[in-house]
């Protein structure tokens, strides 16, 4: 569609947060304080990535991290929301494909994690299918709402056709992150 390329992918700044957390307010029932998305960009800058559209509107973002403490650096995904009005235009991996990048480049970053509702099958989908996460375990009851979460995880690959830090390495992996 002719919106795609429309929408940039930019690394997020302190002057979007509003603007995310709006998108997140709209679209996702996991909700954070504004102190969280600040922790986010001070602390990750380079990890924070928005799709804003030809009216300079913010259509999406995705909020990301390096878990501090692991033995095998890795990042997490703590939220990715796409407005319902930009949907199925590839925004949502165009966004996860830049913080990847950032991850690996930036962060040497061995492999990224994330949650997703086992009930969200769109979220689901996108992240085997397009993005291929593989499922690392099952979170119970890990919302809120006691909805169980799928515990995913993408291995990067090296670049020498190996992969680290996936299912069958386990010495870096210090349990579930949030």
């Amino acid at each position: 569609p002719a919106r795609l390329a429309m929408a940039c992918i930019r690394p997020a700044t302190v002057d979007d947060l509003l603007a995310m957390q709006e998108a997140n307010l709209w679209c996702l029932p996991e909700n954070y304080q504004m102190k969280y998305y600040l922790y986010h960009i001070l602390s990750w800058p380079q990890l924070l990535f928005v799709a804003e559209d030809t009216n300079g509107e913010i259509a999406g973002y995705v909020l990301a991290k390096m878990e501090e403490d692991a033995k095998v650096p890795h990042g997490h995904i703590t939220s990715l929301a796409v407005k319902r009005t930009h949907r199925k235009l590839g925004l949502a991996t165009r966004l996860m494909r830049a913080t990847h990048v950032s991850m690996q480049e930036v962060f040497k970053a061995k492999y990224v994690s994330l949650h997703v509702r086992k009930s969200n099958r769109a979220a689901f989908s996108l992240y085997t299918r397009s993005l291929k996460y593989e499922i690392n375990g099952i979170e119970a009851k890990y919302y809120a709402d006691n909805e169980d979460a799928y515990d995913m995880r993408k291995t990067f690959d090296t670049g020498d056709g190996a992969k680290d830090g996936g299912k069958g390495k386990r010495e870096g992996d210090d349990g579930p992150g949030g």
